[in-house]
């Protein structure tokens, strides 16, 4: 089984008095990391899944003393696929509140309704993780730096899904389609404010075609038939059920930058290509550059998230199309990288952003050295 980092990072924060709300995709593993945090303690372990109607009828709108009866002598509850249950913010508040010698474990694949309810309901009270699929850092881990290397341009087409890196490839494509045909937005379809789920897919297929490329919301709207309100509430829906997120741009000090600029990269490889139904190898495409762009960002996004990083994203651009494709302000300084698939002969950087950001540091991050940008290597 391949291990996965925030298993250490939760099991050092178990029985500290802080429920542990665990996020994520849909079928990345986040019920499989509970079962081993879980695996010493399976007698006095109780496990609530919001998938079973009878556990949702059960728990909606529960008392505390019907509660208490049904944990019982359980030290730990495990809540999986929290945010199916009705009122999952105060249901849980109920047990952190009431039963503190009991320690609660939540998974939710999006941060719809769960999120929402708890943000105020368990203020103080817990400690938020996002799982998300399985990382190049952690195949590394796996089965060695060496062999994860060779799989390189294979992860660029199928991405790492958990039951995809296990398959070969044709049933990897039929997983990937599972998800993309509507498993991975079940939480979204649910919802009131989805009014034309046909959108949904034609805005994920306008997206996915514009990788790596700035998104505009009315050009956008213009091609699949809505109008810009429509297409940015869907992608911020999106956003919330990760299967896409935004990337700002930076401008501060050069007047010709662009200012409300934005990127939309998807959390997984294969996602991307299973919408587009695109996967040919990767010597016959013409989007290279843009999957490795969204590789890259994924894998820092894990690296970042799973070592509790803070910092903020950005890419850069002016109106004159000089560009820097990543980023990231930390420390009261701006790191910033640009993506190429092979090595350039002179890496450079546009005058204008160094004149703009002097104490800046750059660096160009190329198949030959990112281990260490995605948290392979130390």
């Amino acid at each position: 089984m391949i291990h996965r980092i925030l298993e250490d990072k939760i099991r050092q924060r178990l029985n500290k008095g802080k429920a542990i709300i665990l996020t994520g995709p849909i079928q990345v593993g986040k019920t499989t990391l509970m079962k081993q945090l879980t695996q010493e303690h399976t007698a006095s372990t109780l496990w609530l899944t919001g998938d079973d109607p009878a556990v949702r009828a059960l728990l909606k709108d529960v008392s505390l003393a019907m509660m208490k009866s049904i944990i019982g002598e359980h030290k730990t509850i495990v809540v999986d696929e929290a945010q199916r249950l009705h009122n999952a913010g105060l249901t849980l508040k109920l047990i952190t509140d009431h039963l503190p010698d009991v320690q609660l474990l939540v998974t939710g694949s999006s941060s719809l309704d769960l999120m929402a309810e708890n943000k105020e309901s368990l203020v103080g009270r817990k400690i938020e993780y996002q799982l998300y699929p399985v990382s190049y850092a952690e195949m590394a881990a796996h089965h060695g730096l060496l062999t994860e290397h060779s799989q390189l341009e294979h992860r660029l087409v199928y991405g790492y899904y958990p039951e995809v890196i296990g398959s070969e490839t044709q049933r990897a494509k039929e997983i990937l389609k599972e998800l993309t045909d509507g498993l991975m937005y079940k939480d979204l379809l649910a919802l009131d404010q989805l009014k034309k789920p046909s959108l949904l897919v034609k805005l994920l297929q306008a997206l996915a075609l514009q990788l790596g490329s700035e998104v505009s919301y009315n050009e956008v709207a213009q091609l699949i038939g809505a109008d810009p309100q429509t297409v940015e509430r869907y992608i911020d829906l999106l956003e919330q059920a990760y299967v896409i997120y935004r990337l700002p741009s930076l401008s501060r000090n050069a007047r010709n930058e662009i200012k409300k600029g934005k990127k939309v990269y998807f959390f997984d490889n294969g996602i991307r290509n299973s919408i587009i139904n695109n996967f040919n190898p990767l010597e016959l495409r013409q989007d290279k550059g843009a999957l490795w762009e969204n590789f890259l960002l994924a894998e820092r996004l894990k690296h970042n998230a799973y070592r509790r990083h803070f910092y903020s994203p950005y890419f850069w651009r002016t109106t004159g199309q000089q560009e820097i494709d990543y980023i990231e302000e930390y420390d009261g300084k701006l790191f910033a990288y640009e993506f190429k698939w092979k090595s350039p002969r002179k890496p450079r950087f546009p005058k204008t952003f160094l004149d703009a950001y002097p104490n800046s540091s750059t660096e160009v991050i190329t198949k030959e050295n990112y281990h260490a940008f995605v948290g392979a290597v130390n």
